[in-house]
């Protein structure tokens, strides 16, 4: 069994970061992640540099990691000037964002539930017509911090909506870590069934300690693409008193000490966490791996 990790920390973890990191320690970040096992990364996102600073070298970020068999470099997009700007830094993937919450929606990037979708849809044709595929996340699929509970009826209808553009691949994210396994099972197996055959991924924040819990239970429903961010940085500048997503180093020690390959090295993953701290000027990352440390490795 094996589990393809998408490393966010470049983009998902840095955006709410009081410390913003310069481009070559973005750059070095990347490139320390690529040496630890990540595949396919989550490098910039493609917005507005007033509304989220921390993003505002998105081309020279792309430009300082030249494109290489066998990493996906993904750039997140709201718009779609955002599209137009991924498409021509040479991005190899770009990410979208669909809202299940409206009043959330409008704060994040200034679109209802509705005309998000519609966005989604107009970017995966106009990324396909340029030869770069495009996947979408729903975001606040499991709750949101102005509206509350979202109705699960509201994510398989733009679920179904989104499959019709055939992306390649949508996500369930829980933006503001409030989810639980029941609930995780209960949504992606929802989706599946509105919009069978389309790939999932989950993203899962670690505000309420559930995130693992909830990552290893959308394992068990069938989803063997999952976010992770090292050293679990991260949260949205829009959703109040969000934290981080689940750590990468945490989440690749829950998987392979249960039999489920990643294709990390552990320990290069978690030697990451004291350099990154030091950029980041803070005591310590909020994954719990780099603190308490691996297995025991015995006499």
């Amino acid at each position: 069994m094996s589990v393809e990790i998408v490393e966010v920390g470049p983009r998902d973890g840095l955006q709410n970061q009081a410390e913003t990191l310069s481009t070559a320690d973005k750059i070095d970040f990347i490139e320390r992640l690529i040496a630890a096992g990540a595949k396919r990364l989550e490098i910039a996102s493609f917005v507005n540099p007033a509304r989220v600073p921390q993003m505002a070298d998105a081309e020279a970020v792309i430009a300082g990691i030249p494109a290489r068999p066998g990493v996906t470099r993904v750039g997140l997009v709201l718009n779609l000037r955002g599209v137009e700007r991924a498409l021509a830094s040479g991005v190899d993937e770009i990410g979208l964002v669909a809202v299940a919450s409206d009043v959330f929606g409008v704060k994040n990037q200034k679109q209802t539930r509705d005309a998000s979708v519609e966005m989604a849809v107009s970017a995966i044709e106009m990324a396909r017509d340029a030869g770069v595929p495009a996947q979408v996340t729903i975001a606040t699929a499991f709750g949101c911090p102005f509206e509350g509970e979202v109705p699960v009826a509201h994510v398989t209808e733009m679920a179904r909506r989104l499959a019709a553009a055939q992306p390649k691949e949508i996500a369930l994210a829980d933006t503001i870590g409030v989810a639980v396994p029941a609930q995780v099972e209960r949504v992606f197996r929802a989706v599946a069934a509105a919009a069978p055959g389309v790939t999932l991924r989950a993203h899962f924040h670690n505000t309420r300690n559930t995130g693992i819990a909830n990552a290893l239970k959308a394992f068990e429903c069938g989803v063997t693409r999952l976010d992770a961010s090292t050293g679990g940085i991260g949260g949205c500048p829009f959703a109040p008193r969000a934290t981080g997503n689940i750590g990468t180093e945490d989440l690749v020690y829950a998987l392979e000490r249960s039999g489920v390959e990643t294709g990390f090295d552990l320990e290069k993953l978690t030697a990451i966490a004291p350099w990154l701290a030091q950029k980041l000027k803070i005591a310590e990352v909020p994954a719990m791996l780099s603190r308490a440390g691996g297995f025991p490795r015995g006499a």
